[in-house]
């Protein structure tokens, strides 16, 4: 196998170390802005792809491709984010011969909308949110799912998440707003503006299962994720195992998330989401058909390398074990963004002065970052992943304060100090908390408190 990179950043340079550990020559590629950072160093061979607006290199298919092709590469790993769920890339890929890490296209295309996940969902026997059954053409058709479902619900795009074409509504007032915005919104992010109307759980806990399936019958549960603290509805804060879970919702919960990838003939990694209530009722968001940001928290309690899997996988083997991962102690991970939570996280670019990151005992980063650095404003604002891991959960907490203590970053606006402050908040602490978190503390915690 020789593998290329289709990504950039710190997912990148997570991929090509463990290729380098496995003996498999890589290939990065990169774009005009990306010209000296840390994947075209590590890797064996790099590629330009173009320039520095990502629609004209990283999701141009035939460019990346094109690198495989002159490189003689004979798999892709797309990472995350890009052409990570993109079943015209994978197609494309199998049309020249070339291995796709991860899923076959027609389930990825299935699950990749978010209507046909839903149905999938059901025909699996996984319980979902109340709301419209397909997508609603109009306002009319919004309004009237909305009314049937009971307010407050949200309007999802249909082809796409992130947050992106994502919508609150409150009243049958709101909506023709609400709808125009999201309409748009996903329209322009995923040539899609299909959207569909969704309960909204007040007070929830978003929860989250690792999947790893080699479609030959294999299947490693690799345990439980906490992704419950974020902001416009994207992850900052994710931990392994979900703290406080239920012992049977979380029994229920991986049950059913086992028989539904075996329904499915799912291979590769995967992500099953939930929306978790007060109750401990659990409910199927999505399915990500690709690796998570958050996955070193599960390789730190189960010693997986989850990208290791993923590649004997897609060689044709076998999974190194199959059933359930047991997972030891606990594992914390906080995203260091270049972006001010003081101004609702506007993202920010520049180059970055000082860089330091934490060591020791049960610390690990990952990163594409080196002081002197520019952050490109073209792509996402993600700069470090710090996690810690410890035994039990109260010495991973303290363990994360003196982590996130020893960090400094400067020349970029970052959530680090939003961050330290996270990390000494009670309720974290205590590891009781929901969705709303941020939204409930703008007033106590100080690096918010312009946002509010």
């Amino acid at each position: 196998m020789k593998l290329l990179v289709a990504n950039r950043g710190e997912v990148a340079v997570r991929i090509i170390r463990t290729a380098r550990e496995l003996g498999v020559p890589t290939v990065a590629v990169y774009s005009t802005a990306d010209s000296e950072a840390l994947p075209r160093e590590l890797a064996d061979e790099a590629v330009c792809i173009g320039p520095a607006a990502a629609g004209e290199s990283y999701l141009r298919i035939d460019h990346v491709l094109a690198a495989a092709e002159i490189t003689g590469c004979d798999a892709v790993h797309p990472g995350y984010g890009f052409l990570a769920e993109h079943p015209g890339f994978a197609e494309a890929c199998a049309s020249q011969g070339i291995t796709f890490v991860g899923p076959s296209p027609e389930l990825m295309a299935r699950m990749g909308d978010k209507i046909e996940a839903k149905a999938a969902a059901r025909e699996a026997g996984l319980p979902g949110l109340p709301g419209s059954d397909g997508p609603v053409r109009d306002v009319e058709a919004a309004t009237e799912a909305a009314e049937e479902t009971g307010y407050p619900v949200l309007l999802k795009a249909s082809a796409g998440g992130g947050g992106k074409g994502m919508r609150r509504v409150e009243s049958s007032e709101e909506l023709p707003a609400a709808f125009e915005l999201a309409e748009r919104e996903a329209s322009a992010a995923f040539g899609d503006g299909s959207l569909y109307v969704e309960r909204m759980l007040e007070g929830a806990r978003h929860v989250e299962v690792q999947i790893l399936a080699d479609g030959l019958g294999g299947v490693l549960n690799c345990g439980d994720r906490e992704c419950s603290i974020q902001r416009r509805h994207q992850k900052l804060v994710e931990e392994a195992p979900a703290p406080n879970l239920p012992n049977a919702t979380r029994e229920a919960m991986h049950a059913a998330c086992e028989s539904a990838v075996r329904v499915w003939g799912y291979r590769s990694a995967g992500t099953l989401e939930f929306l978790v209530d007060a109750a401990g009722g659990f409910y199927f968001l999505e399915l990500n058909a690709r690796l998570q940001v958050e996955h070193p928290v599960t390789e730190l309690v189960t010693g997986l390398d989850l990208v290791a899997e993923q590649l004997r996988v897609a060689d044709g083997g076998l999974l190194s074990r199959t059933g359930r991962a047991e997972m030891v102690g606990s594992a914390i991970e906080c995203r260091i963004n270049a972006e001010d939570p003081a101004r609702d996280f506007r993202p920010g670019a520049g180059r970055v002065r000082e860089f330091r990151m934490p060591g020791g005992p049960g610390v690990r980063v990952d990163t594409h970052v080196r002081p002197g650095e520019n952050v490109p404003p073209h792509y996402d604002s993600l700069l470090a992943k710090v996690c810690v891991w410890a035994p039990d959960r109260a010495r991973t907490v303290a363990r994360l304060g003196r982590a996130l203590g020893e960090c400094a970053v400067g020349g970029v606006p970052t959530t680090l100090p939003l961050l330290k402050e996270i990390a000494g908040e009670a309720s974290f602490v205590e590891g009781r908390y929901t969705t709303a978190y941020l939204l409930e503390r703008a007033d106590h915690l100080p690096a918010l408190e312009l946002a509010a």
